[in-house]
């Protein structure tokens, strides 16, 4: 079951896939007071172009804090922020519902704890806004 939806904003950075360089984006973020709700990234090679996406408590510092730093690829996107109960088939109930209305997922990740609290799941669909008006129905 759903317990909170909104359309939020997530913070992505093009960085390069090196070691060290979640430490360092992250570092940036949390010496200067900003809190990251969910974070996921994803790169093939060492060496190669890699994608950090964060979403914080403070999107707009940490896009200062990070372009002051000298991150040249900072931009927001528009993704759902849905807290579930954090019991088995919450995620598949919406993964379905999205389906049988014909939204595709383009990427998803999240956060969960033990019992009681929610999960925080990150989504971005081939149309936010509509999902937004079905996962609130």
């Amino acid at each position: 079951m759903i317990k909170k939806i909104s359309i939020g904003r997530e913070i992505c950075v093009s960085v390069l896939n090196e070691v060290g360089v979640l430490s360092r984006t992250t570092s940036f973020l949390v010496n200067n007071g900003i809190n990251l709700e969910a974070v996921t990234g994803y790169a093939r090679n060492i060496g190669e172009p890699a994608e950090l996406m964060f979403v914080t408590n403070d999107n707009l510092a940490a896009i200062d804090i990070l372009t002051e730093a000298g991150y040249d690829s900072v931009e927001e996107n528009d993704v759902l922020v849905v807290e579930l109960e954090n019991t088995p088939g919450a995620l598949k109930n919406i993964s379905v519902l999205l389906s049988q209305n014909g939204l595709n997922i383009i990427y998803i990740y999240g956060t969960t704890c033990n019992k009681g609290c929610p999960a925080k799941i990150i989504l971005a669909t081939s149309d936010n806004r509509r999902a937004l008006a079905l996962l609130k129905s």
